[in-house]
């Protein structure tokens, strides 16, 4: 990951390039104007200064714009990169996604793809660019202070190797655990912090918001202990590069006295000597610098790396090299289960610093380790077989209940049928083994309408369009109106209307209806809906699973329709029970 964060030599080369003709032009500025200056103080004639005057404003001038340049085309090209790594994370994760990253807390996993990934910036701009820049700039001002005083040279290499070795030397000893650990204490409080929110009452109910908030000060209290520890190593740094370039000075200067007294030097070219190691130390500063971005950046990436599991885990389907064409065909395919079985992945244990995990007395709200049926999904281990010998048959534009208690596989079976979960024995979809299908290609024939529908802090129109992005306002009026929402749209203001974070402006029966319509948008021959009156009051319940099945049924789809409450028989075709992972039987209604 380091090394991807490296952009390519020809993007990189301009930065690295202005950088050393800053540096360069660092040195020269203070050596010309330490020459200008004892020059002009033996009062020779004007001409003889001239050429230092234009190079004090030449080198004044270069600086500055090399500086620019250098930062200019380094952050043009870090950027460029972070875009790349973010892709490349996000690439991996889709294969693997949702069931493969069960044990990623997602605040953690948000801070691996955000602020991780940007501290790889940090790499070139920080690390490699300065490295290289300060190694060429070094060598040729040592070699310029060579030409005009061998032994000033060496003494000024002297000081610098012993002073920045003994400084990278007290830095790591000093704050290498501190910047080592504030990528993963910024994660544990990020992950804290958010599910502290998204669960503020539910922690309120069992009384544990106390708990969780001096979680997070605790957490808080780490990070600034760590983030002071780095700033205070930092600076002790800096005030050891400042008295490397005294001893330098000093150095040079008890080199080049003997040289003076005997005549073989003048003043001017003396007051270059005292003067440059100045510069030189100046840049030297860099290195202690780029050590410490270096720790804070390999933190990071060991982080975005191990965001995304390095293989796929034994459970999550692999596209095969060579997918089968999917079927074809008017009407929804046949689906047919033989035999099949099923385990949730082992995904190893969550990653987390000391102090992220929940107490005891905490409730466990966090992502993944409870599964739409409410089974708790064992996070160290592989869980079990979830599924045992399951036979299913789904007629083309038929409607089946799955019922079953919490635990007895619903869920599982669901993941199945779209392929997040790998299965054993038989699934075939219009005659095809599905495990020959590309998963996105069956995921275009087969669509689920999850317990907890995901909704974005955005307007209908865009959590609509996110189904079919060409689709117009009269299509998406329509979808609306089939799961029964476009007067209630209208009442908020049309398509433009806000659905909040997670869809906290809606109600979990508007959720499920607008999650609907993103699947009757998205044109599913075969739709499976998962629970879909979970979160809604008994009250409402009958209504909408009614709603929900009449439109899922347009257009002749098939439709399995999962959950544990009692459905009106007339909505569906047949009933089929599922206990401990096996079909127990089957009713026609």
């Amino acid at each position: 990951m380091l090394r991807a964060a490296i952009p390519p030599a020809g993007r990189l080369a301009p930065s690295v390039l202005s950088g050393i003709a800053s540096g360069l032009s660092a040195i020269a500025l203070l050596a010309c104007s330490a020459w200008l200056i004892a020059r002009a103080a033996e009062q020779p004639p004007v001409l003889y200064l001239s050429v230092a005057v234009v190079g004090v404003r030449a080198f004044a001038l270069g600086r500055a714009v090399f500086r620019y340049l250098e930062r200019l085309t380094g952050h043009d090209a870090s950027f460029r990169q972070l875009a790349a790594i973010r892709t490349g994370v996000f690439e991996r994760m889709l294969p693997v996604a949702p069931d493969g990253l069960a044990g990623a807390r997602r605040g953690d996993l948000l801070a691996r793809f955000v602020d991780d990934v940007d501290e790889l910036q940090n790499v070139p701009l920080r690390v490699v660019q300065p490295l290289v820049s300060a190694a060429v700039v070094l060598v040729a001002a040592v070699v310029g202070v060579a030409i005009l005083a061998p032994a000033s040279a060496l003494a000024v290499l002297a000081c610098l190797v012993i002073g920045v070795g003994l400084t990278l030397l007290a830095q790591s000893f000093a704050a290498a655990r501190a910047e080592r650990e504030l990528a993963p204490l910024r994660g544990a409080l990020q992950a804290a912090v958010l599910e502290h929110v998204q669960s503020v009452d539910v922690l309120v109910a069992f009384d544990a918001a106390e708990t969780s908030r001096a979680r997070i000060e605790r957490l808080g209290e780490r990070l600034a202990r760590a983030t002071r520890a780095r700033v205070m190593a930092a600076g002790a740094a800096s005030a050891s590069m400042t008295a490397i370039g005294g001893f330098a000075v000093a150095a040079s200067l008890a080199a080049a006295a003997p040289l003076l007294e005997d005549g073989r030097i003048g003043g001017p070219v003396f007051a270059v000597l005292a003067l440059v190691p100045l510069a030189i130390a100046e840049v030297a500063a860099a290195i202690p610098l780029a050590a410490t971005a270096r720790r804070q950046a390999r933190a990071s990436a060991a982080r975005v790396e191990s965001a995304v599991p390095a293989r796929v885990p034994e459970g999550i389907p692999v596209p095969p090299q060579e997918p089968a064409d999917p079927p074809t065909g008017d009407g929804p395919p046949a689906i047919g289960l033989r035999g099949v079985r099923a385990s949730w992945p082992a995904v190893g244990e969550r990653p987390e610093a000391p102090e992220a995990s929940a107490t005891p007395e905490t409730p466990t709200t966090m992502d993944g380790d409870v599964d739409g049926d409410g089974a708790s999904r064992r996070l160290d281990a592989a869980s079990g077989t979830a599924l045992e010998h399951v036979d299913l048959d789904l007629a083309p534009g038929e409607c089946v209940l799955l019922r079953g208690p919490s635990g007895a596989g619903k869920t599982t079976l669901a993941h199945v049928l779209v392929r997040f979960l790998d299965y054993g024995g038989s699934y075939r979809v219009g005659g095809v083994e599905a495990r020959a299908l590309d998963p996105d290609a069956l995921r275009r024939i087969v669509g689920l309408v999850e317990q907890r529908p995901w909704l974005f802090d955005e307007t209908v129109r865009q959590n609509l369009l996110f189904a079919r992005e060409g689709a117009t306002d009269d299509d998406l009026l329509d979808a609306l109106e089939r799961v029964g929402l476009r007067d209630w749209a209208e009442q908020r203001g049309g398509l433009d209307a806000r659905v909040g974070e997670r869809g906290s402006l809606v109600s979990g029966g508007q959720a499920q209806r607008i999650a609907l319509a993103r699947a009757v948008l998205a044109g599913f021959p075969v739709l499976v809906l998962d629970e879909p009156t979970a979160n809604v009051d008994a009250v409402q319940a009958d209504e909408l699973m009614r709603d929900l099945v009449n439109a899922a049924r347009d257009a002749g789809r098939t439709v399995l329709v999962i959950s544990h409450a009692p459905v009106d028989d007339r909505l569906v075709d047949r009933e089929v029970a599922i206990t401990g992972g096996r079909l127990d039987g089957r009713r026609t209604t």
